[in-house]
C-alpha cells in the first residue's frame, strides 16, 4: 500500500521563508520544474547524495492529500526508483510535521 505521505529535504531558512509566502518553492524549481519529494526509506539515500554536510536542513513531512498540486511517481533513471515529484508550488497546510535533521 502506498504511504499518505511523501517527504521533502529543504532548508529551515527555505521552510521559514515559505511560511511567510504561505507556500513554498525550492530554489532549484525553475531549473528540475518540480519539488523532488521521496518516500520515508528513500530520504537517507537523498541525504547521503545530495545533503552530505550540509546544515540547517529540515524534513517537511507532507500529507499527499492536502497537496493541491498533481504529485506523480516518476522513476530516477540513475538510480532506477520511483520518486514523488510535485508539479507546483507546495500549499503550507499539507506539512504536518517539520523535522530538524541538522
Amino acid at each position: 500500500m502506498e504511504s499518505e505521505y511523501i517527504y521533502h529535504v529543504t532548508t529551515l531558512k527555505e521552510w521559514e521563508q515559505a511560511k511567510l509566502n504561505n507556500e513554498y518553492l525550492p530554489l532549484n524549481y525553475e531549473q528540475d520544474g518540480f519539488i523532488h519529494c521521496s518516500i520515508e526509506r528513500q530520504i537517507s539515500g537523498v541525504l547521503d547524495r545530495f545533503y552530505e554536510g550540509q546544515k540547517g536542513l529540515v524534513k517537511l513531512k507532507i500529507e499527499k492529500s492536502k497537496v493541491q498540486r498533481p504529485v506523480l511517481f516518476e522513476l530516477a533513471h540513475d538510480m532506477n526508483e520511483l520518486f514523488p515529484h510535485i508539479y507546483g508550488s507546495l500549499n503550507i497546510d499539507s506539512v504536518v510535521e517539520v523535522i530538524t535533521l541538522s
